[in-house]
Order: structure tokens, then sequence, then C-alpha cells
């Protein structure tokens, strides 16, 4: 049964998909759209976890939409606040009437005799099955799984007595006051993890195989703080939009370029929070150059000071097996637990799950390229969004949302109603869009688009090349197919 066409269909309503409604309906009025979300409310990524503790690891001055600023008091927001900012953001866009909720896409199929996009939707409440068409289609379901993380077959795991959790899937109202917590994993979520559960009562350990780099951050801007009450929210907003982001390009810039000075700054700051250089060569001295994998933030310095409070320690060692009172170390040692949390990353998932067809011809999105970080070649009237992997994931959402509006407009401007990316002479890397060492991105390197050379098909980790190209970038630069 086919539910209805539109001009634009949106897959998610997180992040990406608000800011994609919000920017159709201020930069393409004319354009009729939906957005169809597989769960029963918006939000995504931050309705979904409620882990203690999570919280965004970028600053809202950049998470945050560039058309609604931040006006709350925390810099590193904890999910409910993000959650609300969202709910208000799209109320205020009108962008929440046009979300279709419990609207699962499962594939969709492009036809270039009709020029449209037939896509097929289950309804996981109803069960039932709809189709929608639609001239253009735009992909912002992030790229994780919703339903499971990841974690490993650990030896033993069936003899364990206590609870084992996987932070995506917490349960509603766990008490954890005066239980032996284990956490598994050296990520971000175990970084959060540790000093909320010890807030909650509970005696952690942090359990890796390996250190992870961590930056410590004031959890309330100063400059911001100052600023409030002298200036407009707006322009507080702005200043520190771009305080955040040329110090963000700054930092990354040095890791790349002088590893050894970034290492040198990030062990002192840790030495100083510690006070214990041997523990910081122990357990917080990575074997990898720092934003070779995401580095993980410490908002006023809350991990340290949890383990400053003696309540929460780090063990680096390797699992044999779990036991039935918790978990046998290489080394030897036994690490007792009532709980064991396995923080032990994410499994990606591209478009949803959703599967793409061109012309009767299955797409394999392993085998193309993005155009502009947004487009698969080949793939007529489509995109998908996709944020950065060292800075705020909102900055490359809105470079995406401008690039979209921007094509739609000269689409009609010009009285063409297909579009595509075509790779000519330009051949993949071997590196997918996602150039990042940590294991989640290297687990799913065989489903995720390819990235170029050089622009248009190059994904740069850099928000202020990529604000000055999108910017200087023409309509018609040889690449794209209109017809």
């Amino acid at each position: 049964m086919t539910a209805a066409h539109f001009d634009v269909l949106i897959i998610g309503a997180g992040l990406s998909g608000i800011a994609a409604g919000a920017y159709l309906n201020t930069r393409c009025p004319q354009k009729r759209w939906a957005i169809l979300e597989a769960r029963e409310t918006l939000g995504g990524t931050w309705d979904l976890f409620r882990y203690p503790g999570v919280r965004s690891d970028s600053d809202m001055f950049t998470f945050g939409f560039s058309f609604k600023p931040w006006t709350r008091g925390r810099t590193y927001a904890e999910g409910g606040e993000i959650l609300t900012y969202l709910r208000e953001s799209a109320e205020e866009r009108g962008v929440s009437p046009h979300i279709r909720y419990s609207r699962r896409v499962t594939a969709a199929r492009w036809s270039s005799a009709e020029g449209r996009w037939t896509v097929e939707v289950h309804n996981p409440q109803t069960q039932e099955a709809e189709r929608y068409t639609c001239a253009f289609l735009w992909g912002c379901s992030g790229y994780y799984r919703y339903d499971a993380g990841y974690t490993p077959d650990f030896p033993g795991a069936d003899r364990f007595a206590g609870q084992v959790i996987h932070p995506q899937r917490w349960p509603e109202g766990l008490e954890v006051a005066g239980r032996r917590v284990v956490v598994i994993g050296s990520g971000a979520t175990a970084v959060t993890l540790v000093p909320a559960l010890v807030e909650r009562g509970a005696r952690v350990t942090m359990l890796q195989r390996t250190p992870t780099w961590v930056i410590s951050q004031p959890g309330e801007d100063r400059v911001a703080r100052w600023l409030r009450g002298r200036l407009p929210a707006g322009a507080v907003h702005e200043v520190g939009r771009w305080k955040s982001v040329l110090g963000g390009v700054f930092f990354y810039w040095l890791a790349q370029q002088h590893p050894r000075q970034a290492e040198r700054f990030l062990l002192e700051q840790l030495r100083e929070a510690l006070g214990d250089s041997a523990e910081v060569e122990r357990h917080f001295h990575p074997d990898y150059k720092p934003w070779d994998q995401r580095l993980c933030l410490v908002p006023d310095g809350d991990l340290f000071q949890a383990l400053r409070s003696g309540r929460a320690q780090v063990v680096t060692d390797h699992i044999q097996t779990f036991t039935e009172g918790g978990i046998q170390l290489r080394s030897g040692q036994h690490l007792d637990a009532d709980l064991i949390v396995t923080a032990t990353g994410l499994q990606l998932l591209w478009l949803g799950g959703a599967t793409l067809e061109v012309d009767g011809v299955p797409v394999d999105p392993s085998q193309r390229m993005l155009y502009r970080g947004a487009m698969l070649d080949e793939v007529p009237n489509a995109a998908v969004t996709i944020g950065y992997t060292n800075a705020s994931w909102t900055l490359r959402a809105e470079l995406t949302c401008a690039l979209v509006c921007r094509i739609l407009n000269h689409m009609d401007a010009q009285g063409h109603t297909q579009c595509w990316p075509r790779r000519r002479s330009e051949q993949p890397t071997d590196h997918p869009i996602l150039d990042l060492k940590s294991g989640y991105v290297q687990r799913a390197r065989h489903l995720l688009p390819k990235q170029g050379g050089r622009a248009p098909w190059r994904v740069h980790q850099n928000y202020l090349r990529d604000l000055w190209e999108s910017r200087a970038a023409q309509d018609d630069d040889g690449t794209l197919e209109l017809r």
C-alpha cells in the first residue's frame, strides 16, 4: 500500500533528522517532506541511551544547532538536557508535525524511468507494511545499530552468577549502591560510567586491555559564563562556538603533525590530575597517537576525582575467564563483582539497515565513494548525513544540510529532476569515511563507503576547510550529473 508521495523523505528523527527538517523549512519552503522514524519518539541516541551519567563528549556550542543557541550553564550536557533541547528545537522549527513514528525503513528502490524512490516501511507496533515514494531520499539515521551494542564472546560468561549489562540496554531503576561493579572498557562510555556509578554508591573497577587517551575540560565554559548577561544569547553562543571550533582544529592539527607535543600536553595534565606518574604510565598512556582514536572527555576531572576517592580503580589486564563471582585475569588477579558492565563498543549499521537498489541493481556502499561527504557516487537523488569523528557531529551535519538544500534549489531553478555524482577518473582509496583505528570502525570497514584522494571525494576532518570549500563550491562542479 502506498501511503503518500513527498518531495523529500528523511530517515531518522535524531539530531541529524531534526537539523535536516529545520533547513528544509527555512531554505526549501516549497518542498513537501516528512521524517520516517523507527522508534516511538524523537531524539535518536539521546532517547535511547539511559545509562548513568550519559552525556555529550562534544561541547554544546558546537553540538547544539547554529540556529538555536545553547543557553544552559553546562557546556557538556547530560543526556536528558540534550533530549529536551532536541524536542524544543523540533517544536520551534516546525519539524515535529512532519515526523511519522514507528516507521522503520527496510528498503528503497530508485527508478530512473519514474524519477523517484519507492520506500518500503515496516511498522514495528502494528506489524503492518507501508510504501512511500519520494523524489529525494535523505538518510539521517547515524551509523550504528540501535537494537544491540557490541559485546565480545567472553570465556565463561554463562558461569557468572551476577548481572551482565551492556550500557546500550541499561535497565530502568537499576540500583548499584553497595554493589561491586566491573566496567569492561576504556572508551567514552566507560569513563562516563565510572564516576556516575561511584556517585550512586557503587565500588567500581574499570577493566581495560589497553589505555585510552583522556582529556579533562571544565564543565562550564568560563568565557561564556562571563559573557552571559553582557551579550545576547545568540552572540554568546557564537563566541563559544568559534572558540571551540578553533581550539579543536588546532589540537587535532597538533596531534597529527606534532604527536609528541600533543602526548606531552596530555600526559602533563594527567599527572597533575592523578598525582602519580606510575599510575599514568600504567593506565593512561596509550601506545597510539592522540586522535588515532577519539579522545575521551572528562568534564571537571570527574573520573580522576572518583579514582582519588578510593571508590574506583583502573586495572589494565586481559580477561582469562568469567567466574561465578567475577572475572579471572591473565595476571592471576581476580576481580570480585556483583555486576559487570560491558562498555565494549558499538556495532555499525549503514542507513539503519535499509537496502538500496538503483534500477534493479543492489547498491553496495563499500564499493562507492561519498561526494562531499554526503552523496554516494552513481546513486541518484539521495544523501546521507555523517558527522565528524574528531569534532562535533552537528558541525558536519549542518554543512550537509546546507549542501542538500542548495542542490535541491539549483535543480528546481534549472528545471532538473535528477541529480547524482559521477566518479569519472577518481578511484577510491583504502580508507573508509570513518578513518579511525577504533575497534568499532575496524570491525565495520567492509560496510562503509570509501574516500577518494582529493576533493570533492575526500572527507576532511577539518570544519574550517570544509566550511570554506562548501561556500566556494560551484553548483555545476563537473562532478554532479543533472537531468
